[in-house]
């Protein structure tokens, strides 16, 4: 099965839909189920919980973080591939326990909702969130990042929802299986490959910064600084 473009992936997102995304063979070797925070319902919850079967998270960029005041889970951080977790959350209101779907959607649109304070939200939690690399994809190519990125992309929060997507027997779940999972389930899959090849070829990477004339016994010229856009 051939993978679908990272467009068509950017449009799913869009319109609500989740996506099957991999990393690389060579980095976590994992398939998550990725959909906007801003479009999460109990019903997607639900269905993260029964056929994902891995940890929900919420991607988070660090300004977001910034603004719920949510510090990392630990400051020395020794996991293999650093993934930033902060300390797990709950919605202030509206929920009980926090673990159903519904609750777990309401904690996820209390944090991401445009006008969202610390005092909406509550520690320790149900939901894990996730704090991205300034950068996205081009930075740390992870799934937290892509989370992010596809939801910007998408003209939405840039937030996302994803679990990982175990196999029955709890391993994880692989390509060849990840094809079938998205085949039945009606999913687009792709790669974060094709995400960062994306980005590169529609954003630019540099911007000039400065200019000045410069004259020399050769001739004259221009000096250019650029920084990273």
């Amino acid at each position: 099965m051939e993978f679908n473009s990272a467009k068509e992936l950017i449009k799913e997102i869009k319109e609500g839909r989740m996506v099957v995304l991999l990393d690389d063979e060579d980095r976590e070797n994992e398939g998550d189920l990725v959909m906007a925070a801003s479009h999460v319902t109990a019903e997607g919850i639900n269905f993260m919980a029964k056929h994902g079967r891995g940890l929900i998270c919420l991607t988070l960029t660090r300004n977001r973080c910034e603004q719920l005041n949510l510090p990392l889970m630990v400051d020395n951080n020794l996991a293999q591939y650093g993934t930033n977790f902060t300390v797990s959350i709950e919605a202030a209101e509206g929920v009980t326990t926090g673990i159903s779907a519904a609750d777990r959607a309401a904690t996820v649109l209390a944090a991401v909702s445009d006008n969202a304070l610390p005092s909406d939200i509550v520690q320790p939690g149900h939901i894990f969130p996730l704090m991205a690399a300034e950068g996205g994809v081009l930075n740390r190519a992870g799934h937290t990042e892509a989370g992010c990125d596809l939801a910007r992309l998408a003209g939405k929060s840039p937030a996302a929802v994803i679990v990982e997507i175990l196999s029955e027997d709890g391993s994880m779940a692989r390509r060849p299986e990840l094809e079938k999972f998205a085949e039945k389930h009606g999913l687009k899959i792709g790669s974060i490959a094709d995400l960062i090849e994306y980005r590169i070829q529609q954003e630019k990477s540099v911007e000039l910064s400065a200019e000045t004339p410069y004259q020399t016994r050769h001739g004259d010229f221009i000096l250019r600084a650029y920084h990273d856009a």
